[in-house]
Protein backbone atom coordinates (compact mmCIF):
# COMPACT_ATOMS: atom_id res chain seq x y z
CA UNK A 1 0.00 0.00 0.00
CA UNK A 2 1.17 3.57 -0.64
CA UNK A 3 1.57 5.58 2.08
CA UNK A 4 2.24 9.14 2.61
CA UNK A 5 5.95 8.01 3.27
CA UNK A 6 6.17 7.22 -0.09
CA UNK A 7 4.56 10.52 -1.35
CA UNK A 8 7.08 12.60 0.79
CA UNK A 9 10.35 10.43 -0.52
CA UNK A 10 8.53 11.25 -4.11
CA UNK A 11 8.28 15.04 -3.31
CA UNK A 12 11.69 15.59 -1.70
CA UNK A 13 13.63 14.18 -4.29
CA UNK A 14 11.75 16.46 -6.69
CA UNK A 15 12.79 19.27 -4.55
CA UNK A 16 16.21 18.36 -4.34
CA UNK A 17 16.18 17.70 -8.08
CA UNK A 18 14.91 21.77 -8.54
CA UNK A 19 17.77 23.07 -5.91
CA UNK A 20 20.58 21.27 -7.34
CA UNK A 21 18.89 22.37 -11.11
CA UNK A 22 19.46 26.04 -10.22
CA UNK A 23 22.76 25.96 -8.20
CA UNK A 24 24.42 23.51 -10.58
CA UNK A 25 23.51 24.88 -14.32
CA UNK A 26 23.90 28.66 -14.00
CA UNK A 27 24.60 29.04 -17.33
CA UNK A 28 21.39 28.43 -18.94
CA UNK A 29 18.46 30.48 -17.81
CA UNK A 30 15.42 27.97 -19.69
CA UNK A 31 16.95 25.19 -17.10
CA UNK A 32 16.99 27.36 -14.17
CA UNK A 33 13.07 28.05 -14.76
CA UNK A 34 12.57 24.44 -15.28
CA UNK A 35 14.36 24.05 -12.02
CA UNK A 36 12.07 26.46 -10.63
CA UNK A 37 8.99 24.84 -11.73
CA UNK A 38 10.27 21.23 -10.03
CA UNK A 39 10.29 22.75 -7.40
CA UNK A 40 6.76 24.33 -7.38
CA UNK A 41 5.93 20.70 -8.37
CA UNK A 42 7.11 18.79 -5.09
CA UNK A 43 5.36 21.82 -3.09
CA UNK A 44 2.24 21.19 -4.98
CA UNK A 45 2.46 17.17 -4.53
CA UNK A 46 3.26 17.85 -0.64
CA UNK A 47 -0.06 19.89 -0.73
CA UNK A 48 -2.18 17.12 -2.45
CA UNK A 49 -1.05 13.92 -0.26
CA UNK A 50 -1.40 16.04 3.16
CA UNK A 51 -4.97 17.42 1.54
CA UNK A 52 -5.88 13.48 1.15
CA UNK A 53 -4.54 12.11 4.36
CA UNK A 54 -6.21 14.52 6.29
CA UNK A 55 -9.50 14.04 4.27
CA UNK A 56 -9.30 17.92 3.97
CA UNK A 57 -9.45 20.02 0.51
CA UNK A 58 -8.01 22.95 1.68
CA UNK A 59 -4.33 21.55 0.10
CA UNK A 60 -5.56 20.93 -3.36
CA UNK A 61 -7.14 24.31 -3.37
CA UNK A 62 -4.08 26.05 -2.37
CA UNK A 63 -2.11 23.42 -5.07
CA UNK A 64 -4.37 25.05 -7.63
CA UNK A 65 -3.75 28.40 -6.51
CA UNK A 66 0.12 27.32 -6.76
CA UNK A 67 -0.47 26.16 -10.07
CA UNK A 68 -1.87 29.44 -11.14
CA UNK A 69 1.01 31.13 -9.97
CA UNK A 70 3.42 29.18 -12.08
CA UNK A 71 1.95 29.65 -15.04
CA UNK A 72 2.49 33.15 -15.06
CA UNK A 73 5.73 32.99 -13.88
CA UNK A 74 6.21 30.51 -16.88
CA UNK A 75 4.25 32.93 -19.10
CA UNK A 76 6.05 35.89 -17.96
CA UNK A 77 9.29 34.72 -17.80
CA UNK A 78 9.65 33.30 -21.34
CA UNK A 79 8.64 36.48 -22.70
CA UNK A 80 11.47 38.18 -21.17
CA UNK A 81 13.60 35.86 -21.87
CA UNK A 82 12.18 36.22 -25.54
CA UNK A 83 12.39 40.28 -25.07
CA UNK A 84 16.05 39.54 -23.77
CA UNK A 85 17.25 37.09 -26.61
CA UNK A 86 15.86 39.70 -29.17
CA UNK A 87 18.20 42.28 -27.45
CA UNK A 88 21.10 40.73 -26.80
CA UNK A 89 21.13 37.76 -29.09
CA UNK A 90 22.20 35.15 -26.07
CA UNK A 91 20.39 33.66 -22.94
CA UNK A 92 23.64 33.07 -21.05
CA UNK A 93 22.94 33.87 -16.89
CA UNK A 94 26.44 35.12 -17.06
CA UNK A 95 25.73 37.93 -19.10
CA UNK A 96 22.30 39.35 -17.54
CA UNK A 97 24.98 41.22 -14.76
CA UNK A 98 25.06 43.51 -18.18
CA UNK A 99 21.70 44.52 -17.52
CA UNK A 100 22.63 47.11 -14.30
CA UNK A 101 22.67 50.43 -15.03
Amino acid sequence: MIGIGHYLAVSSILFVLGVLGIFLNRKNIIVVLMAIELILLAVNLNFVAFSAFLHDLTGQIFAMFVLTVAAGEAAIGLAILVIYFRGRGTIAVDDVNRMKG
